[in-house]
């Protein structure tokens, strides 16, 4: 398959149109455009399949008031369908589960708070860098998510996209960090992402919420953001057919290189000790004793579950 047919695949149909970089007629002319938009359809594909689920979910529990809220009572039903358990993931050889417990959800609420946040983040990637990468990083976000969950939380079940979305934001910072010489208004941007990202963790900390998937779903987007997220720079784009003996300019920056390189490494080298560490049945407590404050802060308010 040729590379134009690649693109036009990925943009929906977007002849010519390549990660905001609209190609000229000359093949070596490149102006950058930030109008050129990927048609976004995976996005949207996955908010249906998270309803769908949801709806079957429903159906098969027969209790949909009991699925109004954070606190779904029907466990044994998000457990057949596929909800995260340490005790079958490990010693049941039920490994599926760390990607089918991101389709889940545990009430109405838990589902419409994801789904927005979704809609709201993920298509405008997709509109920017393209269905292929913005899918890669929401599912191993949401596979690694759920492989930082099953280490430390054995006595409780775990559903939601939650991970995969954590990714999405990771993935937003990392993309910002590699590509911070093209961007105005850059060190606003910088904290106002910062301050979102700070909150929704904050929120993670309160009771019978998962931190841990969003944690791991963070660090796993934040990496791929360094891997996938690249943009070239202005003055690799701006160059025109050279004279002979011009050399051209590099497609990226060296820090680019360096940044995609190490953390390919670090992808690579942490999600295989997790994936080690979990199937030999370690507790992750055993090897971090103060991590059980990363997903819940005991107060006068409220206690902590034994996870």
């Amino acid at each position: 398959m040729s590379s134009t047919t690649r693109r036009d695949l990925e943009s929906g149909g977007a002849n010519k149109n390549y990660n905001n970089i609209s190609y000229s007629a000359a093949p070596t002319s490149y102006v950058y455009d930030p109008e050129v938009h990927w048609t976004s359809w995976l996005v949207p594909l996955f908010v249906a399949v998270n309803v769908v689920v949801f709806v079957v979910a429903m159906y098969l529990n027969d209790c949909p008031r009991k699925n109004l809220g954070f606190e779904g009572e029907c466990v044994a039903s998000l457990t057949k369908m596929g909800a995260l358990r340490w005790d079958d993931v490990v010693n049941h050889h039920q490994a599926w589960r760390l990607v089918t417990c991101i389709w889940l959800h545990a009430g109405v609420v838990h589902l419409a708070a994801n789904m927005l946040s979704l809609v709201f983040i993920g298509i405008r990637l997709e509109q920017q860098f393209g269905f292929v990468r913005i899918g890669i990083i929401y599912l191993l976000s949401g596979f690694g998510g759920s492989v930082l969950s099953s280490l430390f939380i054995r006595n409780n079940i775990s559903v939601g996209a939650s991970g995969a979305l954590f990714g999405l934001l990771g993935a937003m910072l990392s993309e910002l960090i590699t590509n911070w010489s093209i961007y105005t208004n850059k060190a606003a941007a910088l904290f106002t992402l910062l301050f979102i990202i700070v909150i929704n963790l904050a929120i993670g900390m309160l009771p019978h919420v998962d931190n841990f998937a969003h944690i791991g779903g963070f660090l796993t987007g934040f990496l791929l953001g360094f891997i996938l997220l690249l943009r070239p720079q202005f003055g690799w784009l701006e160059q025109r057919r050279p004279p002979a003996g011009v050399r051209l300019k590099s497609k990226y920056k060296a820090y680019q290189y360096v940044l995609w390189i190490v953390s390919a490494i670090l992808l690579i080298v942490g999600l295989s000790i997790a994936l080690v560490m979990l199937f030999r049945g370690e507790n992750g407590y055993d090897h971090c004793h103060w991590c059980h404050y990363l997903t819940c802060v005991p107060t006068s308010k409220w206690k902590c579950n034994d996870n």
